[in-house]
């Protein structure tokens, strides 16, 4: 997860004043509005010749989310100035809606001020978000704790300090009664200040210990505040990432959070899974699919961050399968295979050359509608009756029995092993089409 900071864009570029008068500001100002009308009509023209787009009743049936903090991001970063304007969280429902995308989340700060959290202002906030909601058809599927961007995590939410943690365990409290009461179901902690930039500063195994007595207090809190209310408590789901903000991150890649989970340090690790991101775990140089497949063995795969980008780089959040497309068919084969129907987060950054407009009308319709080619391909390829004898061929072996002669059971499978190789094959030709008939030819 990644924090965005709200509020007015203070970069946008205005007329100095008392440059223009009147009538040429005006001109001015209706000269933008036609040359903008004419792009959008231009984007809107080669959309259309893109095709392959489903309708919104289409997109409802997958268990796809959409984050306030996606659509809200302004462009901005370490390096970069804001390139869009603020957008509202009932804007962002309302275009949500329109898609076709049926889920939102949030972190609890993309739409409570820090200052107006755990107040009665925050209950006027929340009945709004939930009217909105509501008239919008949505629901909320989950909801986050932003413990990395306020000056207050500095030192991360389970620092030396003893006040510190405290507020961190609050805002963790918090953050399930506000889940609750928005109808969410699932809860997810990117601990990403859980780390230290200088060596020998923090006692780790002090750290972790002091996140643990965080999170036990956190699930208490679900436990009597679901009881409160005739609920189910809901799915705690830790998130990981090896980079950033600090320079060394103490649970920085899904298995260690599985690790984490299965320390003993938790008191209901029952309730807490993993909410792996495709890209975080990309970005150490691991393999997503892998990291999928292990927590899917743990029975601790709850949630999924859905984006792409690249390995051993930044965390540039780049929208689903645009980067790593093969690799995104595997993942969501994997998936398919094991049951796993959602809840699929769109955490990503619309990039900072879309426009406002361009982020409802081009950036989220088309992820969506990739996603979707991707889960039906996927659902294509594992029935698919080449893959499907091929697989079944090496399952099976190739007859030599049992034997402790090494040769000859290598001699029995090597021609079965070629079928590795054709198997690949075969996913790029599902995934270009050729499959069925598709040819390419150039000008030889």
């Amino acid at each position: 997860m990644w924090k965005v900071a709200l509020g007015t864009n203070d970069l946008v570029q205005r007329p100095i004043e008392g440059y223009f008068d009147g009538g040429e500001e005006e001109l001015m100002t209706n000269t933008i509005a036609e040359s903008s009308a004419k792009q959008q009509s231009l984007v809107e023209r080669l959309l259309e010749m893109c095709g392959g787009s489903y309708s919104p009743e289409t997109r409802r049936k997958y268990y796809i989310s959409g984050p306030q903090w996606a659509a809200a991001y302004q462009g901005q970063a370490l390096f970069h100035a804001p390139t869009r304007t603020a957008v509202s969280p009932a804007e962002v429902m309302r275009h949500y809606a329109e898609i076709g995308i049926g889920f939102w989340t949030t972190h609890d700060t993309d739409v409570i001020r820090t200052e107006d959290l755990m107040t009665d202002r925050q209950t006027e906030i929340v009945a709004g978000l939930n009217k909105s909601l509501s008239e919008n058809g949505l629901k909320c599927s989950m909801v986050t704790c932003e413990t990395f961007f306020n000056e207050v995590w500095s030192a991360g939410p389970a620092a030396e300090s003893p006040e510190v943690r405290s507020y961190g365990t609050e805002r963790l409290k918090n953050v399930v009664r506000i889940g609750h009461d928005l109808g969410a179901k699932f809860a997810v902690y990117w601990p990403g200040t859980l780390g230290y930039l200088m060596q020998g500063v923090i006692d780790e195994t002090q750290t972790l210990r002091w996140f643990a007595e965080a999170l036990n207090a956190t699930c208490e809190e679900d436990i009597s505040y679901a009881k409160r209310r005739n609920e189910p408590t809901l799915k705690h789901c830790l998130e990981a990432k090896p980079f950033e903000p600090q320079a060394e991150i103490l649970l920085p890649t899904t298995d260690a959070m599985i690790g984490f989970i299965s320390s003993g340090l938790l008191t209901h690790p029952e309730m807490v899974g993993v909410n792996p991101e495709y890209l975080h775990e990309l970005m150490w140089g691991g393999a997503p699919r892998a990291s999928l497949a292990r927590a899917i063995l743990a029975g601790k795969l709850w949630h999924f961050d859905v984006n792409d980008g690249y390995r051993l780089k930044h965390d540039v959040d780049l929208p689903v399968a645009l980067v790593n497309p093969l690799d995104w068919l595997n993942v969501l084969m994997l998936l398919r295979a094991h049951g796993f129907e959602g809840p699929f987060n769109f955490d990503y950054k619309p990039p900072r050359t879309t426009s406002n407009w361009g982020v409802f009308k081009v950036s989220f319709p088309t992820a969506v509608d990739r996603f979707i080619v991707f889960w039906e391909m996927a659902g294509e390829a594992l029935a698919d009756p080449v893959i499907h004898e091929a697989t079944e061929a090496l399952k099976a072996g190739g007859g030599a029995g049992r034997s402790n002669d090494a040769r000859s059971i290598f001699e029995a499978n090597k021609e079965l092993l070629t079928l590795h190789e054709l198997i690949s094959h075969r996913l790029v030709q599902i995934l270009i089409g050729s499959h069925k008939g598709r040819k390419f030819f150039g000008t030889h």
